[in-house]
């Protein structure tokens, strides 16, 4: 993986390739590549670093209508200019982007290619050599690319060019998401909608096991049976202003910044023509007929689900089980027998969670997917969703899809509660509103932030984040914002937990960042506080108004405690923030990672 665009028409291909990969910086990548195609040949240019490095590269004289680009986070083989995409087969015939990752490549390798001379490491190269053999062999291009499909086991997205043909992109996806978007006298190929918004908002969704045959005038699905299949397409809902950062310097800031107007605007989403919070019958009906809810997801979506738990059980008093979907899909436990299963992603796209989807699908269980993205293979493939209403996030680091989540899983358990006639005894959404309002005062203590995570994080290694009940869950966030974005050490523990082992690690100076929002066990963490500090640790209390003490280093405004995970969060990601900043790390593309997983 991480990012396809792929254009033919009559305009030059090279500027809108290249400003739909900056679109699509946002995933991460670690090299990028495009080829276009004249009527002298293909050209590649590819380079590994950014797609600045890139367009350093190309050369400005080439005029071609037709071209494939592609952004790549490393699975085989290191980040390196050989390794980065498109590939090219021996003969220079064919060229072949990839999202994703083949399973049985070294075996493919072994049966069919052994006399072939890999220029990479790669396992998309294995792809573009085997259409080529079967070229050789004596079939057309279509066929040979059809024939190279069927052999394949894992995820791909694919774009194809024919150096003998000038007219065509082939395209084909299993798991991997890819759009193909259609306009006046072009088409294009993407795998994300964001990544063309420049050309057209028109898009065909493509499903698992399909190719594409995409020409300038026409786009012709079918199966890998040959079968034709005949979709309309859909506009892509998204406002290109909205993925612009405008005035800020990195798209994290502009996205924390944003959460109180997100808060808003899911408040008004879920509201009907009463007033009142309200979802989908079927999805209440669903959640009240669960004998117990499986919320499965991943990284910051995960730790969303553990206070999604919490606010379900409390509010719809409906037992929840919160599960890693890497884990869950190959170590399921023993399930109940009526269970309704939530999937939490922000694209919409985490493969481990797919994987997770098909599994209870087979089984014949109900699936309700809470996603930012509509559209997405996992809002279309599970029974229900809910969605998110954040907007884009760009950023790597997640922050607003965070506190949507949280949110939307509120809004879920409160309609829930008063389906069940459980009596809920607070009005979410006036309380909602609160929690906007306090959000507004927490972006705006910025210069506060910026001085703790200087006094606290500008030397050290490592740091540690503690707290009880709900607090323990947003300290596991927290110590993943740090960590992904400053390259902290950091992690989150169980205040409880502290002196069974972890302790251990306390030094002289060692910072300790510790939350106490929750009135039944705040004195309980203010007793692990003085734990670490008696054993030289420098501890930072952030606390919520009404449990709080002189020797607090920061005061959030008090909402309801069922919600304090949505404001709590938010000097978690300042600090964070700042931390990076000052360590000159680059925020919204931190090392290593990408924003939508799309491989397992």
């Amino acid at each position: 993986m991480c990012g396809i665009v792929g254009y033919i028409g009559n305009n030059d291909s090279k500027e809108i390739l290249l400003k739909g990969l900056e679109k699509l910086e946002y995933r991460g990548y670690d090299s990028a590549g495009i080829a276009v195609k004249n009527e002298t040949g293909v050209q590649v240019f590819k380079e590994k670093g950014r797609i600045a490095d890139l367009r350093a590269i190309v050369d400005g004289n080439v005029m071609a209508h037709t071209g494939i680009g592609h952004t790549r986070w490393a699975t085989h083989g290191v980040p390196s200019q050989y390794n980065a995409h498109p590939h090219q087969s021996t003969t220079g015939r064919l060229t072949l982007v990839h999202n994703g990752v083949i399973e049985n490549y070294d075996l493919l390798k072994r049966e069919y290619l052994q006399n072939v001379d890999f220029q990479s490491d790669t396992d998309t190269e294995v792809v573009v050599q085997l259409v080529e053999k079967f070229v050789l062999d004596g079939l057309e291009v279509e066929e040979a690319f059809r024939k190279t499909l069927t052999l394949l086991k894992g995820s791909y997205a694919f774009a194809l060019l024919d150096n003998q043909n000038d007219e065509t992109i082939f395209v084909a996806k299993n798991k991997s998401p890819l759009l193909v978007g259609v306009g006046e006298g072009f088409n294009v190929v993407a795998s994300d909608a964001m990544a063309m918004l420049q050309v057209t908002d028109q898009y065909l969704e493509l499903m698992d096991k399909e190719m594409v045959i995409v020409t300038k005038e026409k786009v012709t699905i079918q199966t890998l049976e040959g079968e034709e299949v005949i979709r309309q397409p859909f506009t892509a809902e998204l406002d290109a202003s909205d993925i612009e950062k405008g005035t800020y310097p990195h798209y994290m800031l502009k996205e924390i910044d944003e959460q109180p107007a997100v808060m808003r605007k899911i408040i008004q989403a879920y509201q009907n023509e009463e007033g009142k919070l309200a979802i989908d019958y079927n999805i209440a009906e669903a959640m009240s007929g669960a004998d117990r809810v499986y919320i499965i997801a991943a990284g910051t979506s995960y730790h969303a689900g553990l206070v999604g738990k919490q606010l379900i059980e409390n509010m719809a008093k409906i037992p929840v089980e919160v599960h890693i979907a890497s884990e869950f899909v190959y170590n399921m436990p023993l399930l109940s027998e009526n269970p309704l299963f939530i999937f939490i992603s922000q694209s919409g796209e985490t493969a481990d969670s797919r994987a997770v989807l098909v599994a209870i699908k087979e089984l014949g269980y109900k699936a309700l997917t809470v996603t930012n993205v509509p559209g997405s293979t996992l809002s279309r493939e599970a029974d229900y969703t809910l969605l998110l209403h954040a907007g884009p996030e760009i950023a790597v680091a997640s922050t607003k899809a965070y506190t949507a989540q949280i949110a939307v899983l509120a809004i879920l358990a409160d309609v829930t509660a008063k389906f069940r006639k459980q009596g809920v005894e607070f009005d979410l959404a006036h309380e909602l509103g609160i929690v906007a309002t306090v959000m507004e005062a927490l972006v705006d203590s910025k210069d506060r932030m910026e001085e703790i995570a200087r006094e606290y994080l500008s030397v050290t290694r490592n740091a540690f984040f503690i707290g009880r009940a709900m607090d323990y869950f947003v300290g596991v966030e927290g110590a993943l914002k740090l960590k992904e974005i400053s390259y902290i050490q950091a992690e989150g523990f169980a205040g409880g937990e502290l002196k069974h082992g972890t302790i251990a690690l306390i030094e002289e100076g060692t910072p300790v960042f510790a939350l106490a929002t929750q009135a039944n066990v705040a004195l309980s963490i203010r007793g692990n506080v003085k734990e670490v500090a008696a054993r030289g640790a420098y501890p930072c209390i952030i606390s919520m108004k009404g449990l709080d003490t002189e020797e607090d280093t920061f005061v959030i405004p008090e909402v309801h405690e069922l919600l304090t995970p949505l404001v709590s969060v938010i000097p978690f990601q300042l600090i964070a923030y700042y931390a990076a900043l000052h360590r000159d790390c680059d925020v919204d593309k931190p090392r290593n990672l990408a924003k939508s997983v799309t491989v397992e």
